[in-house]
């Protein structure tokens, strides 16, 4: 009988480059919406909220003016939902305003296959019509499923698919970093 575990492999971020790629994002979500009059950040739970506050903060270090930020739980639009053995723990979606009109800026650890984002353009649907929806994350993986890109990346990291990508945020995790992390099958 085989067993995998996961062993780390490389520190792709550390906190300060955590911290220079999501400055880095604020200022473009910035730029592209020519201000943030009317953006609102969502935060895809769990480490896409801590993101988005941060990314809050910095915006309003650059404008003077603090976007909303609201929390996204997709758990029951994920596609995947009965083939999860587990009963799901689904927790409140907090959204600070109406959305309609609105251009949202989804924030997430990491972009993979694109189901998760494809969860959260429905749960966002069904909340009302924004003007537009764009896409922020830290990490993008690669080994997309679905047609979907990010708009704002902090880093673009190539892997395999024997290959996890872990986001830890301190306000979550013990530790502030991103590490990769290979599957490692002993007999």
């Amino acid at each position: 009988m085989s067993m995998t575990k996961l062993v780390e492999k490389t520190i792709l971020m550390d906190s300060e480059g955590i911290r220079r790629a999501l400055t880095r994002i604020s200022h473009e979500i910035v730029e592209k919406n020519k201000g943030v009059e009317h953006v609102v950040l969502v935060g895809i739970r769990t480490r896409g909220v801590p993101i988005a506050e941060r990314i809050a903060q910095n915006i309003e270090q650059i404008e003077g003016k603090r976007p909303p930020v609201g929390v996204l739980d997709i758990t029951l639009y994920r596609d995947d939902l009965s083939t999860l053995s587990y009963q799901p723990i689904v927790r409140p979606t907090e959204l600070p305003t109406d959305i309609t009109g609105k251009v949202i800026v989804l924030v997430d650890d990491v972009l993979y296959t694109g189901r998760t984002i494809r969860a959260a353009l429905d749960a966002i649907i069904d909340m009302g019509r924004p003007k537009s929806i764009q896409l922020a994350v830290l990490i993008d993986r690669g080994h997309r499923e679905l047609p979907i890109r990010a708009d704002f990346v902090g880093k673009n990291v190539p892997t395999s698919s024997r290959e996890v990508v872990s986001v830890q945020i301190s306000t979550v995790d013990d530790a502030e970093k991103v590490v990769l992390r290979e599957v490692e099958k002993s007999e």
